[in-house]
């Protein structure tokens, strides 16, 4: 059952995504910032809306109090394409992600992303690509955009942890932005390289932000790091629902 409800989900998410997609790379030339990101909320709440109805797959989201009227960076766990669906909508903001630049070439998706001044970076060229994150990310943060990085760089299943990156924390230090940290527990039921999505809740915890002034990189990163793994082995590390 849980492979037929997700090939269903596959579907629906397909298909709104190819809609709304094709819409917002024609008419984005002429929409204002707010605008755009409007859309984009009301792509990633459907698509949350469609995990639930369609997957029996929720979320329970902890934190909102520790949302910043300000500009930040935000540094995520990355877990499952489920978090670069859900953070849209769940972190309010404006938003610019830093992104491999093999996205862009993806026919329509990669268009719209257009229009949300992503961070493109070439993941192999090492130091290129934290120069790129360090100066297209302030450029970001002084126009009003919040940056989204996932620190690790790529999917990590649960139980298992991979370096942090010490690109945002560069960015928070030479900036002088604040961290906006983001612990869940996603890949649980939506794996990293799998269809399948469980059902299930999602815990999901924004942490208090972490003041960059007066750190060095090193400093700020193993205070996200820290933050971030302390809570994830705090959350439930197994389904207590399966309807496999």
């Amino acid at each position: 059952m849980t492979l037929i409800r997700s090939l269903i989900f596959f579907l629906f998410f397909l298909t709104n995504t190819i809609l709304i997609a094709s819409i917002g790379s024609l008419i984005g030339w002429f929409l204002s910032t707010k605008q755009r990101f409007i859309i984009d909320s009301t792509w990633s709440r459907l698509n949350l809306w469609g995990l639930k109805i369609i997957c029996g797959l929720d979320y329970r989201l902890e934190g909102q109090e520790n949302l910043p009227d300000q500009t930040c960076i935000i540094l995520c766990k990355h877990q499952s394409a489920w978090e670069t669906i859900a953070l849209i909508y769940l972190i309010p903001y404006p938003k610019a992600w830093v992104l491999k630049r093999e996205l862009l070439y993806v026919p329509i998706f990669g268009w719209v992303m257009y229009h949300f001044k992503p961070i493109a970076i070439n993941r192999k060229s090492g130091r290129r690509a934290v120069k790129q994150i360090i100066e297209q990310g302030i450029q970001r943060l002084r126009s009003g955009l919040s940056v989204i990085i996932f620190p690790e760089g790529t999917r990590v299943a649960p139980g298992t942890r991979k370096r942090y990156g010490i690109g945002g924390a560069l960015l928070a230090e030479k900036s002088g932005f604040p961290i906006l940290p983001v612990a869940h527990n996603a890949g649980i039921f939506w794996k990293r390289r799998g269809i399948l999505k469980y059902p299930g809740t999602i815990d999901v915890r924004i942490g208090p932000l972490i003041q960059s002034d007066g750190l060095k990189a090193v400093e700020i990163n193993q205070k996200v790091e820290e933050w971030i793994e302390g809570v994830v082995a705090e959350l439930p590390s197994s389904r207590t629902s399966d309807d496999s």
